[in-house]
C-alpha cells in the first residue's frame, strides 16, 4: 500500500468515526420546558428542509453532492441558526424542520437527506450536527420568539431488512414463471407485492411458507438492524410487501411504502408505546412546540387516539401548553381528512383539498370562485368543531394548516408560469382563517417539478429580500400580525363568481374574484382578491391598469355600518406589482334590504386580475 492509500484509508477510518461518535454521544442536560404559544391562529409557519436550507458547518459534509438533488447537499443546524435573520426578517413566527433521526445513509442511489428513512428514533442524523446543536437552535429560535416543529414518522423505517423469499440468505431480484412471457413475475426480495397472508416464500417448487425477514448489514450505507433494540422484534412489522393498490384500504395501512420503507405494525400494544415514548423524548428533551406528523392515513386511527392523548398528556405533566400536532393525509378527499380530527386525535391536517380546489384549482386553472364556498360547507360537515381534550384549545375546523407548495408536489410556479398567480395565492393564504404554512424558496420564485426537483438549495443565493414575491409576502404576514380578525376572525364569503371566462358580460365581468370578512372581538377586515388570469380576457392590459379591469358586477352586502370609509392597507405608496385606485377606499353606501338580512352596507370594490385587496375602517389603522 503506497502513502497515498494509506491516508485515504485513515481518513475514511477516522470520518467513520466521527459518524458514529456524533450518533452516540450522551444527551445534553434536559432543558427548561417553556411556552411560546398562546394561539396556533396567530403563527405563520415556515417548512424547511434542514438539508437544503443552508450550511453552516463544513466539519460534517460527507457524502455531500450538490450536482445531484438526490444527494446530501449539506445544510444543517447551524446554518438554520446563521439564517435566523432572513426568517425574521419574512416574518414567519414558526419553522418546521425535517426529521432528525438517525437515517439510512443511502438507499438505490438515493441518500436519506430528507430524514424520512428512519434507522435509531433515539440519535440524532449526524449530517445535521449534534443533539447540543439542535438544542441550541430551539433555544436561539425561541429567544426570537420563533417556534419549532419536529418533522416525526411513526408508519415506517428506511429498508432496513429484506424477505428471502428464496431462502438462500442474499437479497435478490429472480424471476419466477414457465417460462412463457405471460408467466413471468420479477420479485425483488427488498420490495415484493403486497401479500394479505404476508410475504410467502417461493422456489420453483413452489410456495414454502412465510418468508424469513433478514436484517441488511452495510456500515457504510448505515443498512443495520433498528434502534432502540426492541424495534429488531420482526413481529412489530406486517411484513406484507409494498402497497400496489392505493384504494384498498387494508394496504394503504398495512403495506410497505414503495421503495423497501418497512411498515410498522402500529395496532401491535408493545408499538404504539414504545413508538410513543420515542417521540416524547424528543418532545420533553429539546423543548419543541409541536409535531407534524408524516404518513398520517397509512396508520389506523386507533393509533393516533392511543398517541395523540398520551403525547397532551405528558406535555401537560412538563408544563409545556398548546403542543401543536398536525398531520399528513395527502389525499384529496376531504372527508378522509377531516376523519383525523375527531376527538383524540390530532389538532389538525393538512388541508389537502383546499390545496387542489383553491390554489391548484382556481389559481391556477380559474375555476370558479364559487367552488370555495363549496368546500367550506364540507368543512363544516368533515372536521372537528371541538378542540381536542388537552390541545391547542382550537377546534380543527379553525386550526386547518393551509398551503401552496410543499416536498411532495410540485411548486406552483412549476406548471404555472406566473408569478402574479402566486402572489395572488398568497394573498388568499394569508388572510384566509386557518394556519398559514410556506414551503421554503416559495417567497423566492422557486419553481421545481416532482421531487426531488422540489427540493432545491436556498444557500447559494437564495436569501434575497429585494424579490417582489418576498416583498409582497412580508407586508402580508405584517399586516395579518397587525390585525387580528385576519388570524382569529370568523369567516364569511361576501362574493364569489360562478364564471370561468365570460367576454360577453363585458368590462364588469367577476370572474376570478372573491370577497371575504374576517370578524373578531367586533372588528371586520374585507378581502377581496381576483384569481383571474389576464391572459384569459381581452379586458385586461399589464401595462395599462384601467379602474375597468376588475368586478364584481354590483354591490356586495358587508357588516359595515353605512358611511364606513375602507382603506387598502396593502396597496400603500409603496405597494409592489398592484392595480392602483384612483381614490385612495371606499365607502359604504346603505343597504335598503339590511332589516332583512342583517347587512348593513352595500360597497363595490374594483380590483385588477391577479391582484387583492385587504379593507379596513379607516378608523381601525393606527
Amino acid at each position: 500500500m503506497d502513502v497515498r492509500s494509506y491516508r485515504t484509508v485513515k481518513l475514511v477510518i477516522a470520518l467513520c468515526g466521527l459518524v458514529m461518535l456524533t450518533g452516540c454521544l450522551a444527551d445534553p442536560p434536559a432543558p427548561e420546558i417553556t411556552n411560546h404559544v398562546d394561539d396556533w391562529r396567530d403563527e405563520v409557519i415556515y417548512q424547511l428542509l434542514t438539508d437544503r436550507f443552508n450550511d453552516g458547518d463544513a466539519n460534517n459534509n460527507y457524502n455531500v453532492d450538490r450536482n445531484a438533488l438526490g444527494q446530501y447537499h449539506g445544510g444543517d443546524f447551524q446554518g438554520i441558526i446563521d439564517r435566523l435573520d432572513y426568517i425574521e426578517a419574512l416574518g414567519v413566527t414558526t419553522i418546521w424542520i425535517s426529521p432528525v433521526v438517525k437515517n439510512v445513509e443511502e438507499d438505490a442511489g438515493f441518500s436519506g437527506y430528507h430524514g424520512y428513512w428512519t434507522q435509531d428514533f433515539l440519535s440524532i442524523n449526524p449530517h445535521f450536527g449534534s443533539k447540543a446543536k439542535l438544542r441550541e437552535l430551539v433555544e436561539r429560535c425561541h429567544d426570537r420568539n420563533i417556534k419549532v416543529i419536529l418533522d416525526i414518522v411513526a408508519n415506517h423505517v428506511g429498508q432496513l431488512f429484506y424477505y428471502d423469499i428464496n431462502q438462500n440468505g442474499k437479497p435478490d431480484v429472480a424471476i419466477y414463471g414457465s417460462g412463457t412471457t405471460s408467466d413471468l413475475q420479477r420479485v425483488t426480495e427488498y420490495d415484493p407485492d403486497y401479500d394479505p397472508r404476508g410475504i410467502q416464500s417461493f422456489t420453483s417448487l413452489g410456495e414454502a411458507g412465510p418468508a424469513p425477514v433478514r436484517w441488511n448489514y452495510d456500515p457504510y450505507t448505515n443498512h443495520a438492524p433498528p434502534m432502540p433494540v426492541e424495534f429488531q422484534n420482526v413481529t412489530w412489522f406486517n411484513r406484507m410487501g409494498r402497497v400496489t393498490d392505493w384504494n384498498n384500504a387494508e394496504q394503504v395501512v398495512k403495506g410497505d411504502f414503495p421503495g423497501g420503507l418497512k411498515d410498522l405494525d402500529t395496532s401491535n400494544p408493545e408499538v404504539q408505546k414504545r413508538l410513543t415514548e420515542v417521540f416524547i423524548y424528543w418532545m420533553e428533551n429539546f423543548n419543541l412546540d409541536g409535531f407534524r406528523i408524516d404518513t398520517l392515513k397509512h396508520v389506523e386511527h386507533e393509533f393516533w387516539q392511543y398517541f395523540c392523548p398520551a403525547v397532551r398528556q405528558r406535555a401537560a405533566e412538563l408544563g409545556k401548553t398548546n403542543f401543536f400536532m398536525f398531520g399528513e393525509a395527502f389525499d384529496g378527499d376531504d372527508e378522509l381528512l377531516g376523519s383525523y380530527t375527531v376527538p383524540n386525535e390530532v389538532d389538525s391536517v393538512f388541508y389537502f383539498s383546499q390545496k387542489f380546489w383553491v390554489f391548484d384549482g382556481i389559481f391556477k386553472y380559474n375555476d370558479p370562485t364559487k367552488n370555495m364556498e363549496e368546500l367550506l360547507e364540507m368543512r363544516k360537515r368533515n372536521y372537528g368543531d371541538q378542540p381536542q381534550p388537552g390541545g391547542i384549545g382550537i377546534a380543527p375546523q379553525q386550526s386547518l394548516v393551509n398551503f401552496i407548495d410543499n416536498h411532495d408536489l410540485p411548486r406552483f410556479l412549476y406548471d404555472k408560469q406566473d408569478t402574479r398567480a402566486l402572489r395572488s395565492a398568497l394573498s388568499f393564504l394569508l388572510t384566509t382563517d386557518g394556519v398559514p404554512c410556506i414551503y421554503y424558496g416559495t417567497e423566492q420564485d422557486f419553481s421545481g417539478g416532482n421531487d426531488p426537483a422540489n427540493r432545491e438549495d436556498l444557500f447559494g443565493g437564495g436569501f434575497q429580500t429585494s424579490g417582489l414575491t418576498f416583498i409582497h409576502t412580508q407586508k402580508l404576514i405584517s399586516i395579518r400580525k397587525q390585525y387580528a380578525p385576519l388570524r382569529r376572525g370568523d369567516f364569511s364569503f361576501r362574493w364569489t363568481s360562478e364564471r370561468r371566462t365570460d367576454p360577453a358580460a363585458g368590462v364588469m365581468s367577476d370572474m376570478g374574484v372573491v370577497a371575504f370578512e374576517r370578524s373578531y372581538e367586533g372588528k371586520s377586515v374585507l378581502v377581496v382578491v381576483n384569481a383571474a388570469d389576464p391572459s384569459d380576457t381581452h379586458l385586461f392590459s399589464h401595462t395599462a391598469y384601467q379602474e375597468t379591469a376588475g368586478g364584481p358586477v354590483s354591490q356586495m352586502k358587508v357588516s359595515f355600518a353605512p358611511n364606513t370609509r375602507l382603506i387598502d392597507v396593502l396597496n400603500d405608496g409603496n405597494a409592489v406589482d398592484q392595480f392602483q385606485d384612483n381614490e385612495p377606499g371606499y365607502t359604504v353606501e346603505p343597504n335598503p334590504t339590511a332589516a332583512d338580512d342583517g347587512m348593513p352596507g352595500l360597497v363595490t370594490v374594483k380590483v385588477c386580475r391577479r391582484c387583492a385587496k385587504i379593507l379596513v375602517p379607516q378608523t381601525d389603522i393606527p
